[in-house]
């Protein structure tokens, strides 16, 4: 644990507190600009420190944090949990998520065309 008022890097905070399971695809997640601090997009190695509100998109998910306490080191989910205050905005329900093209076992590949009605339930019209 960091002392009060200090900073730590970004991508590290992110992976010890669970945001994502490893640091490098948290580093990645602020290389690709899915990290905000504050509202502005930062890189790995971004300071952050308690009161800062960290938006990160993963997962096909938003989430919105405000650290409460800075980690140096990967801890437990329960103690993680008491890092950050999660102001995120409730997941989708699992109907409103469309499932994947679900096929039979055994038909083969995808004809044009039924890759075609695919891509127009997708809405993927290209």
């Amino acid at each position: 644990m960091a002392a009060e008022g200090e900073s730590v890097r970004i991508d590290s905070w992110i992976w010890s507190v669970r945001l994502t399971k490893t640091r490098s695809l948290a580093a990645s997640a602020c290389r690709a600009g899915h990290v905000r601090i504050n509202g502005e997009r930062v890189k790995p190695a971004h300071p952050v420190r308690a009161g800062d509100q960290v938006r990160l998109f993963h997962a096909g998910r938003e989430r919105v944090v405000v650290v409460a306490r800075v980690l140096r080191k990967r801890v437990g989910a329960p103690v993680a949990e008491k890092c950050y205050t999660d102001h995120s905005p409730p997941p989708p329900p699992r109907e409103a998520v469309a499932p994947a093209g679900v096929r039979d076992r055994g038909a083969g590949r995808p004809t044009k065309r039924d890759r075609r009605e695919m891509e127009r339930l997708r809405g993927l019209q290209g």
